[in-house]
Parts: structure tokens; sequence; C-alpha cells
């Protein structure tokens, strides 16, 4: 039909699926990205953290914090799960933990 929009099964999963919540930032990664916290809207944690290293002013040095980074997300932490596999929950917060020097 013209001028009707379709949308691929997975396309529309990832509609359904997109969630809002907050990036908080500690210590060196709070340094590197400027800000205490932002937003994100993203379903995976992979989707977020690209989005947050693609704003304006992050370079290197906030890439490189990130890789170095552990993550909670609502408390709990990521560990070593792919940061594709990881979904978002509407309203969460991912907090972003770099090395702390000094135990």
């Amino acid at each position: 039909m013209e001028g009707t929009l379709s949308l691929s099964s997975a396309d529309s999963q990832r509609l359904v699926t997109m969630a809002k919540g907050t990036i908080r930032y500690w210590a060196a990664a709070k340094a590197a990205a400027g800000a205490e916290q932002e937003p994100y809207d993203a379903q995976t944690l992979a989707e977020a953290l690209a989005a947050a290293a693609g704003r304006d002013g992050r370079g290197e040095d906030f890439r490189r914090v990130l890789a170095r980074s552990s993550f909670l997300i609502d408390g709990d932490p990521v560990g070593t799960r792919p940061h594709d596999a990881v979904a978002l929950p509407e309203g969460g917060v991912v907090e972003v933990l770099p090395p702390f020097a000094g135990g």
C-alpha cells in the first residue's frame, strides 16, 4: 500500500523494548564524561555505552575509561557478560565504575 509504513518483526520488537533510564559516572568516568549522570534510551548496555561515547566532546579518553570500567545495573554487577546481551530496564540506573586506586 502506498503511504503505509511496514516494520520488520525485529524492528517492531526493538521499538517496543527501548528503555529510558540514567547512566551515573563515578571518579575517572565522571571526569572523562564531563558529567555526573545522563539519560539513556537504549535496549542494551552496549547501545547505551555507544551512544554515550558518541556524544559531542567525548574522545578516546572516555572510551578508554569505559573499556576499563565495571558496570552495575540497578545494583547488580554485569560481570563478564557481553554488553550487547545485557538488556536495560525501563527506569534503570547504570553505574559506571572505573578501577579505584587505594583499595
